[in-house]
């Protein structure tokens, strides 16, 4: 069952302004003392729906810091607490660029209390420093103060949001369909007096061998009858229904011999249109079907059709045998050896190959 999930979002609002601050004729405003109301005030600038305004003390805001010249962001609205960032930079007068000397990071600022101030610092510059340096050109200094107003976070509520199950992919189930209904069907093949209609595209996708044949420049690209040989009509409805459904067909109404027969058949089917996976299915298929009785006419099959995975387990199966058959055992034991094991299973193969006339096509 999918579990339901909530979903909440907080995001963030901002409000940024700049004041430039140009102060003219600056040596004029030298001597007007130290006291905490002893400065030249900006005009006042609106930010984020607040008030503020610029502080510049000439001579030092305070008697210890008289060589220092003292710049101050103030809240100027009355009775408000705001969260807020500021940045105060002197402009070059040369190349008219901004440099930052003081940046507060966002705190909050009471109309109420010292706290209206920023920076808390009252050591901006030295004035030896500003005097001999670009930002002071031609008795002109300026000061650009860059204001960042942060309001209540917003959260919001999203809708509910289930979680989604992708059903697995049933393409091979429609295939299968169109295979059934043959509707669209373009090419019809004729196994041994028995009728198939199939689709060219769908061929040519799962078997390469199919698609040179049928849409190649072979002549069975332009029939719309192809004939098929040495191949029982059973074995070829298997091969077609692998191909649209992926899938081999149910094969427990058949005896295990009848069902061993048919495996044997298209794997030979797959090898002849160059079907890979199906070829390793129906190996694996007569591997998990091997025993003492077939064993050997299986061996005998995998190396006339190069099937080494099944050859491989075949030889394993012979040499690792515990029955109460005192000839497998011993021969078994014998097979162990793996220096006579190559020599040994030449001569099994070409003593059973004539086991090996099973008739699939």
């Amino acid at each position: 069952m999918a579990m339901p999930t909530t979903v909440s979002m907080c995001t963030s609002e901002t409000h940024k302004g700049k004041h430039v601050f140009e102060i003219i004729d600056y040596s004029q405003h030298k001597g007007i003392g130290c006291g905490e109301e002893d400065f030249i005030r900006s005009g006042t600038f609106s930010v984020g729906g607040h008030d503020w305004c610029i502080r510049f003390y000439t001579d030092g805001a305070g008697k210890e810091y008289t060589e220092h010249i003292a710049v101050f962001l103030q809240l100027v609205s009355r009775r408000r607490k705001v969260r807020a960032s500021c940045d105060l930079r002197l402009v070059n007068q040369v190349t008219g660029s901004s440099s930052s000397l003081h940046m507060t990071e966002a705190r909050m600022f009471n109309s109420n209390d010292v706290s209206r101030f920023a920076p808390q610092t009252r050591e901006f510059i030295k004035r030896s420093e500003l005097e001999a340096s670009v930002y002071l050109r031609e008795d002109r200094l300026t000061i650009e103060c860059i204001v960042t107003v942060f309001k209540e976070p917003r959260v919001s509520q999203r809708k509910t949001c289930p979680e989604i199950q992708v059903p697995p992919s049933d393409i091979f189930k429609d295939l299968g369909k169109l295979l059934e209904s043959g509707e669209g069907a373009d090419i019809e093949f004729s196994v041994m007096g028995q009728n198939f209609v199939a689709h060219r595209l769908v061929l040519a996708m799962r078997s390469p061998v199919f698609k040179a044949e049928l849409c190649g420049p072979m002549k069975e690209a332009k029939a719309q009858t192809v004939t098929i040989r040495e191949m029982q009509p059973a074995v070829f409805k298997a091969l077609l229904h692998y191909i649209y459904t992926d899938s081999l067909p149910a094969l427990d109404g058949l005896s295990r011999l009848d069902r061993n027969e048919m495996i044997r058949c298209l794997l030979v089917a797959a090898d002849r249109y160059a079907m890979d996976k199906l070829n390793m299915m129906c190996q694996i298929m007569l591997y998990e079907d091997l025993d003492v009785k077939n064993m050997v006419t299986t061996l005998a099959f995998a190396d006339q059709h190069h099937c080494e995975f099944l050859k491989d387990v075949c030889i394993e199966f012979i040499s690792s045998s515990r029955t109460n058959n005192d000839a497998v055992v011993g021969f078994g034991h014998f097979v162990q050896n793996s220096t006579i094991r190559y020599f040994v299973y030449i001569a099994l193969v070409a003593i059973v190959g004539w086991l090996c006339l099973v008739h699939c096509f």
